[in-house]
C-alpha cells in the first residue's frame, strides 16, 4: 500500500515536504505516540494540534481495530485507510507536522545504537579521524570494519596461493 497523502485543512505549503499519515510499516512505534496524543487529557494542553476533538470514539475503536489485526498478521489495508482518515480530521495540520516531526525523532533513535567505549580508545579514533579526514565516529568505525574486511580476503588468497 503506498503511502497516503495528508489532506490540508487550511492552505497547502508550497515549499517543504508534503505531510503523509501513517504507513503500516510505522505501526510498530507510531501507535504508541497517537494513542498518547489523542487522549483527551493531552489533547486538552495541546489545543492548536487537533482539528476535530469530537471523532476520539470512533478513533479509538478504529485504531483498535488495526491493532488488533496488526497482531493476528491480517492485511490492514481497509482499516488503516480508515484510521488514517479518522486521524486527518482529528489532527490540525500543524498538530499532525508535529506528529510526523516526533515519529522522525522515534525513527532516529531507533536507528542509533549505544556503546561504551574508553577514553584512550575515543582519542585513537579521533586521531584517524584527522588523519583519514573523516567527519564521524561512524565513518571511522566503517572505515576500518572495511580495511579489515579487505585483509581477510587478502588472507585467504594467499593461503590458497601457497596451497597450490
Amino acid at each position: 500500500m503506498a503511502a497516503q497523502a495528508w489532506k490540508y485543512h487550511e492552505s497547502k505549503p508550497t515549499a517543504g515536504r508534503k505531510l503523509l499519515l501513517l504507513e503500516e510499516s510505522e505501526l510498530n512505534f507510531a501507535l504508541p505516540l497517537i494513542y498518547r496524543l489523542i487522549n483527551p487529557d493531552a489533547a486538552a494542553s495541546k489545543t492548536t494540534w487537533f482539528y476535530n476533538l469530537n471523532s476520539y470514539p470512533e478513533l479509538v475503536t478504529l485504531l483498535n481495530e488495526v491493532v488488533r489485526l496488526r497482531k493476528k498478521g491480517q492485511l490492514l489495508d481497509n482499516e488503516l485507510t480508515k484510521a488514517n482518515n479518522m486521524l486527518n480530521q482529528y489532527f490540525s495540520d500543524f498538530g499532525w507536522r508535529m506528529v510526523r516531526k516526533e515519529l522522525s525523532q522515534i525513527k532516529k533513535r531507533q536507528k542509533k545504537s549505544h556503546i561504551e567505549v574508553s577514553k584512550d580508545i575515543i582519542q585513537r579514533l579521533k586521531h584517524y579521524m584527522e588523519t583519514q579526514k573523516l567527519d564521524s565516529f561512524d565513518q571511522a568505525i566503517d572505515t576500518l570494519l572495511s580495511e579489515h574486511d579487505e585483509i581477510s580476503v587478502l588472507d585467504i588468497s594467499q593461503v590458497g596461493n601457497i596451497m597450490d
